[in-house]
């Protein structure tokens, strides 16, 4: 592996992946193949314009973790739902998510508000947080975590960029 000068191994660099998504009916199995490269805590920030369809993302998430996707609403008003996992859901390795969280930070008024609005309970142990809007409170994320950029391409059609930031990693992704 290459050093730097001073000897120090640089940090492993993974780029961004990009998949054209045609409809709404192609997000399941993009969902399932996230779900299966996840570590058991994650971090997931989600950008986009309204209607790009991030909350849609979320539901085909959570339909791949077992979790009812008609359960999955968007947190705007909320700004923090918890999504527990079913407890008989088949569970391939030993170290997985308990549950998942999606938070909606569009109308946070300040960083300081995730403590009234429960955040560090809700984001503690092994979860997945998904969160829209991750500008309104960029110092409450971790530095290791994944982004994903929607652009709206057509009524339907959806451009997604996948981007891991710091040691953030997707198993056989």
């Amino acid at each position: 592996m290459p050093s730097t000068a001073d000897g120090d191994v640089p940090p492993t660099v993974t780029p961004a992946l990009t998949v054209a998504v045609p409809d709404e009916a192609a997000l399941a199995p993009l969902a399932r193949r996230l779900v299966a490269a996840m570590p058991a805590r994650a971090v997931v920030a989600l950008e986009g314009d309204l209607g790009a369809g991030k909350t849609t993302f979320v539901k085909a998430v959570a339909a791949a973790m077992g979790i009812d996707p008609t359960e999955v609403v968007s947190p705007t008003f909320g700004l923090i739902h918890v999504h527990d996992l079913p407890a008989a859901r088949d569970r391939p390795t030993p170290e997985v998510p308990e549950r998942l969280v999606h938070a909606d930070l569009y109308r946070l008024s300040a960083a300081g508000d995730l403590a009234e609005i429960g955040w560090e309970d809700a984001t503690a142990g092994l979860c997945w947080v998904f969160v829209e809007w991750p500008s309104r409170a960029p110092k409450a994320l971790p530095a290791d975590r994944l982004d994903i950029a929607i652009s709206i391409d057509s009524e339907t059609a959806r451009t997604f960029q996948f981007t891991p930031r710091g040691a953030f990693m997707l198993a056989s992704w």
